[in-house]
């Protein structure tokens, strides 16, 4: 019998290892593919009888590259993450002016009483507030706690849903400027929408237009935030709270978001909820 072509296992061990030091950076994705084209390759060497051309080798490695699933981004898991948590907030009453007027924001369950934060111009001064959980129920709230220096509040409904999740709290202290960030709310009522930014700095100081005090100690993001976000989550790339939304800069008189949004820091916003992790 003759001895394998030294040729054709050396021009599919080549190419392995091309294909290797090109793709190494995904690897977790491609360990897949290559754990298939080594098998081919020790099938080929103990097997001189089905001896592969280099036709062969080419169509090996396109077949697996095309049949490879790719790892979902970060986004994706993130998104999953926070939805069961997050919460529509419908509001109405009088606004400055004494006219009727509707108000739409966004919050999260934080804790295992199903209470929920948001923030605090999104429900003050309302006669009604109504929240809609991710599966639909509909419930009365009502402000529990408010911390009107930090744009907070904290809610609690007439009833629950019959399986809710609180969010994870992260720790905001941990992130870094450049370190992804994600932003799920209900922007004009769209409810579950999801932007991805990054963190673009911290300790910033914003005077909300509906409040006549300052806020300091606030995380700034790119993720974008519209009318409706407010209340809403910011999110680690691990899908943990590490804020809460409260508002925008905007030169304009019209509201829409430029690009830099801010959040309260959620080792202070969940300052007045009991059993938050002590970050």
């Amino acid at each position: 019998m003759n001895e394998p072509s030294l040729s054709v296992r050396d021009q599919l061990r080549n190419r392995l290892s091309s294909l290797r030091t090109r793709l190494g950076k995904f690897i977790p994705f491609f360990s897949g593919v290559l754990g298939a084209l080594l098998a081919l390759y020790i099938y080929n060497a103990l097997s001189p009888e089905t001896q592969m051309t280099r036709t062969d080798v080419n169509d090996a490695v396109a077949s697996a590259l095309a049949s490879a699933t790719p790892r979902p981004p970060n986004s994706v898991a993130v998104y999953q993450i926070i939805q069961p948590s997050l919460v529509l907030i419908e509001t109405e009453g009088e606004d400055t002016n004494g006219e009727f007027g509707r108000g739409l924001g966004s919050g999260v369950i934080i804790n295992e009483r199903g209470e929920i934060l948001t923030s605090l111009h999104v429900v003050d001064g309302a006669s009604r507030i109504s929240v809609t959980f991710a599966d639909g129920t509909k419930a009365e709230g009502a402000i529990i706690n408010a911390q009107p220096e930090i744009d907070i509040a904290m809610l609690a409904t007439s009833v629950l849903p019959e399986l809710y999740l609180p969010a994870t709290i992260g720790n905001a202290g941990a992130m870094r400027v450049g370190d992804e960030a994600y932003v799920v709310g209900n922007p004009f009522g769209l409810y579950g929408s999801m932007s991805s930014g990054v963190i673009s700095g911290f300790d910033r100081v914003y005077r909300p237009p509906e409040l006549p005090n300052v806020i300091r100690g606030l995380i700034q993001v790119d993720a974008a935030i519209n009318p409706g976000n407010s209340g809403g989550p910011l999110l680690n790339r691990s899908g943990h709270v590490v804020g809460i939304v409260t508002g925008i800069i905007n030169p304009t008189e019209d509201s829409f978001f430029i690009g830099i949004g801010f959040a309260v820091p959620i080792s202070v916003a969940a300052g007045g909820a009991g059993g938050m992790p002590p970050y």
